[in-house]
């Protein structure tokens, strides 16, 4: 007994073959995942856009990605503060996305053109925001909303004293398809039954937020369960966060962003999971926090190989139709 007061694992007593479980299907009404999508897309993103992970930028070498079919390439300057732009140097078209950088300034490598991060030669920089976990660019002439000074971000743990992992993943689909799936809690134990069980989905709270609760068992070994309480929300047009509302691990935030690439219907998947804890040994976990990162990350990459898989077919199904 004592033993279970510390640890927040559960033994399933009366365990069922996957087959066995309740459907879910008539829950999962199809018009109301597709009104939550609706929604979701009408709120605001200030024309902000994830690129990738805050760790994935090094002093040395920028971070060249393509977003909504736009070459963006963003650094750290002298100060480490970041700096972006486009992704061709105004010179000759160079990819700067290969251009090293040296204090603090791009350094084209075709002709050795130096960009400091101000407007020079027609090259006119764009917003950029590194909020410690995730790093975003603000391309007003894609979003055509009107522009927030900095990216409207949910509520989460403090990144210093969390244990966070980034994943990110490119699918043959949109981003609506991604919302449409992290929308859809009810698939999880059936798609999902190596991670969760004795999954429950609550009826939608009814204060415009489209929370949706679910009660769901996280898998660890055999019939060894995490069990909590998640709340899933759609905070903008390309975001879907899970909260940890109730059980272990209260307070973290699994937020998945969806950001076109161009090129035809692909989208990046990059999904920033941020773990915290009261426990005692949760210090010790985010020592080890070198280790268990890419742990983190497989576990994240298992589950949206399906996830991917599913959005994929609904962009199929529904004729490739819809909007960024």
């Amino acid at each position: 007994m004592r033993a279970g007061r510390r640890l927040p694992l559960r033994a399933r007593r009366d365990a069922v073959p996957w087959e066995a479980q309740r459907p879910t299907w008539r829950a999962a009404r199809p018009e109301l995942i597709a009104r939550a999508v609706r929604r979701a897309e009408a709120r605001p993103s200030g024309n902000w856009y994830v690129v990738g992970a805050s760790r994935d930028l090094r002093d040395d070498r920028p971070l060249g990605r393509t977003v909504a079919g736009r070459e963006v390439v963003l650094w750290r300057d002298a100060g480490g503060r970041l700096r972006g732009g486009p992704g061709a140097c105004p010179h000759l078209g160079a990819p700067l996305r290969r251009a090293p950088v040296r204090a603090g300034c791009l350094v084209c490598p075709w002709h050795g053109l130096k960009l400091d991060g101000g407007p020079f030669a027609g090259w006119e920089p764009y917003p950029t925001w590194d909020d410690g976990t995730l790093l975003w660019v603000r391309l007003d002439a894609v979003g055509g909303e009107p522009p927030l000074a900095r990216p409207p971000l949910p509520e989460r743990p403090d990144p210093g004293s969390a244990l966070v992992a980034v994943y990110t993943g490119v699918g043959r689909c949109e981003p609506t398809d991604v919302l449409a799936n992290r929308l859809d809690p009810w698939h999880g134990a059936w798609l999902h039954p190596y991670s969760f069980v004795d999954l429950t989905v609550r009826e939608p709270a009814a204060d415009g937020t489209d929370t949706l609760l679910v009660d769901v068992s996280f898998r660890v070994a055999g019939r060894l369960v995490v069990p909590v309480t998640a709340a899933f929300t759609a905070p903008g047009p390309r975001t879907v966060v899970m909260r940890i509302v109730a059980g272990e691990g209260v307070g973290s935030v699994v937020e998945t962003h969806a950001t076109p690439l161009g090129a035809g219907p692909r989208t990046a998947v990059v999904e920033a999971v941020l773990a915290t804890s009261p426990r005692r040994g949760f210090a010790v976990a985010r020592a080890l926090s070198p280790l268990l990162r890419p742990l983190t990350r497989a576990t994240a990459a298992r589950l949206w190989r399906d996830d991917l898989a599913y959005a994929e077919r609904r962009h199929a199904a529904r004729g490739g139709g819809g909007r960024h």
